[in-house]
Order: structure tokens, then C-alpha cells, then sequence
């Protein structure tokens, strides 16, 4: 893919539960982690990954998100139902920059550049470099494996019709 192909597609995403969906038409050319305090806060982790997507680029196809104002200027967009963290919206703006995770297919979204660093946990440096072990799902016990992927309440990563499936 070149290197601004991934803003002309269409995407869809939505939360873990699937009661809120959405769907972007372009996005814009600014896909980025933040390491700052509030991005970590609200994402309940190291760092927020956010793309942004004009407001007439944006559908919300199920549900609507719930939303918390984290400043005067800023609100934060989440899944009312599981807490998914959805997007990020100075109000001021023109875009609503959403969490790339959220994405169906997140890996398909570059990220550009980072900001916040002064926020960043000291030990990503070393994360990059390959200097901490990793392991994949299946180096996990495999009933472990089993019973979570049979049990598993979340959203398929694409569209559906309504969710949760009919029994």
C-alpha cells in the first residue's frame, strides 16, 4: 500500500460488545500514539492510538457513544454497555479522532508519529529494540485458550445485521 493509500478506503469498528458501530469514509493523514497523562487515564493503559476522521467522513451505524468530558475542550467517546474507549474530540476541531484499535482491521492503519513522550513508559524503548520476551496465544495453556474462544461474548470484526447473535 503506498504510503497514503490506507486514508482512501472505507473502514468500519466499533466496540468490544458490538452496540456501538461506526463507520469512516477517509481518514486523515495524522495516525498516532499518545503517550500523554490523560490519553493513558482514559484508555486505562500506557498509551492512546488515535487516527482522525472528519465529521462528514463518520456514521455512527449502531448504537451512539456515551460520552465523558476529560476537559472543558476535550470529550472522550466509550462504549456505554462495555466501556470500550471509542474516540478522542477537541471540540474545537474538525475531526473526531478514533481509536485505532476499535478499527476491524486495525493493522491496516500505519502509525505516523507519536506525541506526549514525556509521558511514555521508560521500558518501550526496549520493547522496540527486542530486548523483552513475548509469547503468542498459542504458547498459553491450550484448554485456557479453548475456553476463553468458547465462552467469547465479544463483536466479530466486521458488520452484522444486529448482535448479539440470535440463539
Amino acid at each position: 500500500m503506498s504510503d497514503d493509500a490506507y486514508r482512501f478506503r472505507e473502514y468500519s469498528g466499533g466496540c468490544q460488545c458490538g452496540a456501538v458501530r461506526f463507520h469512516a469514509t477517509e481518514l486523515h493523514d495524522n495516525p498516532h500514539i499518545c503517550y500523554c497523562r490523560m490519553c493513558q487515564k482514559a484508555m486505562g493503559s500506557f498509551f492512546a492510538p488515535l487516527v482522525g476522521v472528519r465529521h462528514d467522513h463518520l456514521t455512527w451505524t449502531r448504537g451512539e457513544p456515551a460520552v465523558f468530558m476529560s476537559s472543558e475542550h476535550i470529550a472522550r467517546g466509550f462504549c456505554s454497555d462495555c466501556g470500550t474507549p471509542l474516540f478522542y474530540q477537541n471540540l474545537e476541531g474538525q475531526f473526531v479522532s478514533l481509536t485505532i484499535g476499535s478499527f476491524d482491521e486495525p493493522h491496516l492503519i500505519p502509525i505516523r508519529f507519536q506525541c506526549g513522550l514525556e509521558g511514555r513508559h521508560p521500558d518501550f524503548s526496549e520493547l522496540t529494540a527486542g530486548q523483552i520476551e513475548g509469547t503468542t496465544e498459542g504458547d498459553n495453556d491450550a484448554g485456557w485458550v479453548e475456553g476463553i474462544r468458547a465462552t467469547n461474548h465479544q463483536h466479530p470484526d466486521h458488520d452484522t445485521a444486529s448482535w448479539p447473535p440470535a440463539e
